[in-house]
């Protein structure tokens, strides 16, 4: 007689999901996209806080623009970070950045022409390398508080330690070259200010991530809670949740989530966070006290009450457990509606906050902008990114329904 191989039911439904093409494309998509959000920073050609580092003279230039930059040390010290806390936090430029359509060094100065001017411009090299001393100090000359000294064929400066520097004219020079000057490309152009899109749409994919997770977090917690209460209790308290449900569910999503922004009297990523969970857990509620109503009389259930074990056991550790796989498809569901809920959210000014990207934000930006003026990628490309992660999930969340489906099992 043939043996038949008998597997557990999570094996059929892996090998279901790993046949259904659409889904194993938003899978690949999603993970790609968690991948940028971890990584963050670290990927950025911008990894300033919020990627918000940019000159109004270069803004709204098309993809694939590249120019010179002179880049100028701040008169301060800048903290230097761990490659830990730049990933996640970001680094703040050292420098200043002034972008030229060329220059030319003349003895100890520079000279350049500022992007589309038709004019000269001249500073000392000093002024682009050193970070010089803010307070009176008489070290260089002993009647005068002076921080610089520009010699004949040398340089001398004060720095913020009060420690004396110098450089030959050389020695100025071959620095200035090789420490402020960058020749710089915008894959995906500049935005109204002059800050480059691609580094701001990767960090946008972490924003978006982020409201989706603690989102679907929030909802699931709600939701579960409400539904299984009500599912499994049954009578008035079962009718109080479904009226709640009802009116919820009357009220539109977006309007929601408004209403929610306005109570709070805030604005800013936490209240995102807040507000768009709290408008998802009416589905999440509905599908728990629908399953939990199908469960509940099941044997297992009546042994568990025969055995004298409390009501909320029975339902967190007995019943949950049972409904694992509606929760995965609804929170993939969910966290697709979350990323254009709080797309919709930050369009409308009510959600994340400048200078923070988020793609939503980033739209309305584009839109304001006059975007039909040859601006038409600052709306594109944060749109696009909106449409592919929430298709991702789309895709991902039917073929786990898809997998999890028992009609589907059965024609396996």
């Amino acid at each position: 007689m043939e043996k038949r191989e008998v597997h557990s039911p999570s094996y059929y439904i892996r090998k279901r999901l790993l046949k259904n093409k659409p889904a194993m494309f938003g899978l690949i998509v999603i993970i790609l996209a968690h991948v940028i959000a971890v990584l963050g920073y670290s990927i950025m050609p911008d990894n300033t806080p919020n990627a918000d580092d940019g000159a109004n003279s270069i803004k709204k230039q098309a993809p694939g623009f590249k120019t010179k930059l002179l880049k100028k040390h701040k008169n301060r010290d800048i903290q230097e970070v761990g490659f830990i806390h730049m990933m996640f936090s970001g680094r703040e430029n050292p420098y200043t950045i002034e972008p030229v359509d060329t220059f030319y060094i003349k003895g100890d100065s520079v000279y350049y022409v500022p992007f589309a001017e038709n004019y000269i411009e001249r500073s000392l090299l000093i002024n682009y390398v050193g970070v010089f001393y803010s307070g009176t100090t008489y070290k260089l000359f002993p009647d005068s508080s002076a921080n610089v000294l520009v010699g004949k064929d040398s340089t001398w400066y004060v720095d913020a330690d009060e420690k004396i520097h110098s450089f030959s004219k050389a020695q100025l020079r071959q620095y200035f070259l090789d420490h402020n000057v960058e020749e710089r490309r915008y894959v995906l152009g500049t935005d109204k200010r002059g800050r480059d899109m691609f580094s701001r749409l990767l960090f946008g994919t972490r924003i978006s991530l982020s409201i989706g997770f603690i989102s679907v977090i929030i909802s699931l917690f709600v939701g579960i809670t409400l539904g299984a209460i009500g599912g499994f209790f049954g009578g008035f308290t079962d009718r109080a949740l479904m009226w709640l449900l009802t009116v919820t569910w009357s009220i539109p999503g977006i309007m929601l989530v408004i209403a929610i922004s306005l109570a709070l009297q805030s604005k800013g990523i936490w209240v995102a966070f807040v507000a768009v969970g709290l408008t998802m857990w009416v589905e999440v509620a509905r599908v728990v006290r629908g399953q939990i109503l199908g469960i509940k009389e099941k044997l297992f259930v009546e042994a568990a009450r025969a055995l004298g074990i409390g009501n909320m056991r029975i339902i967190f550790v007995h019943i949950l457990p049972n409904i694992v796989g509606p929760m995965i498809v609804i929170a993939t569901s969910n966290f697709a509606s979350a990323i254009l809920i709080e797309s919709g959210l930050s369009f409308l000014g009510l959600g994340v906050q400048p200078p923070m990207p988020s793609w939503g934000m980033m739209v309305n930006e584009g839109y304001q902008s006059n975007w039909s003026d040859g601006g038409w990628f600052l709306v594109f490309f944060p749109s696009i990114s909106i449409s592919m992660l929430v298709l991702a999930f789309n895709l991902f969340g039917n073929g786990l329904r898809d997998a999890y489906d028992p009609q589907t099992a059965a024609k396996w």
